[in-house]
């Protein structure tokens, strides 16, 4: 590669704006045919600040494409199930920023039927993404219960992953019948989708009240 040099410095201000419109430091050494060394001497010399790691992160993850797309042909029914599917999920779902995901979390399996239609008719999804963890009892069957969810929910077995077994359950206690199961999909950006849907309701109909 070649170094700074060979590039004049009528053309250095490009090399700063290709810099802060998000592109890869290695990209617009690779368009410019230089080093990514020549790229740092040439921000360095024009002024232009370093992307901060957390900056960096962040244009990585919205220059990646999603992994599900909203369906263009939707049920007549589908602002009844998207509104049902945003409230159970700002009632049960994980919202922190630290979330990898969706991750909804039910005992219920009309409930957890509903959310997993609501997820179903609103989006294409990739379903090597998408997964279920069960929460169950010490004396609980694990294998007829990862049954019954599978059949309630229209998913394969291989569909429930790392199942989380309570050991400390006291004799005489109530259970739950088929434990906790968790529906969880692999990308932030679906996450916050729903979240968008979720607030979208919440300043439509919610007098006052804070963010979700």
């Amino acid at each position: 590669m070649a170094s700074a040099s060979a590039i004049p410095k009528n053309k250095w201000a490009e090399i700063g704006e290709l810099y802060k419109s998000g592109l890869p430091m290695r990209a617009v050494a690779e368009q410019h045919k230089v080093s990514i060394d020549a790229v740092t001497y040439i921000l360095r010399k024009t002024g232009v600040s370093r992307r901060t790691l957390s900056e960096a992160s962040r244009i990585s993850f919205e220059s990646k494409k999603p992994s599900f797309s909203l369906r263009k042909v939707r049920p007549p029914r589908a602002l009844e199930i998207d509104l049902i599917g945003a409230m159970l999920y700002w009632a049960e779902g994980y919202k922190t920023e630290k979330a990898s995901g969706v991750d909804f979390a039910n005992s219920d399996p009309n409930m957890v039927e509903l959310f997993m239609r609501f997820l179903r008719e609103r989006y294409a999804l990739d379903s090597k993404r998408l997964y279920c963890q069960i929460y169950y009892y010490a004396d609980q069957d694990i294998d007829a219960i990862t049954r019954f969810w599978s059949k309630k929910l229209a998913l394969t077995p291989r569909s429930f992953r790392y199942p989380y077994r309570n050991h400390k359950v006291k004799a005489g206690s109530k259970q739950l019948q088929y434990g906790v199961v968790h529906i969880r999909y692999n990308d932030k950006k679906l996450l916050r989708d729903v979240l968008n849907l979720v607030e979208s309701y919440r300043q439509k109909y919610c007098v006052g009240g804070g963010v979700v």
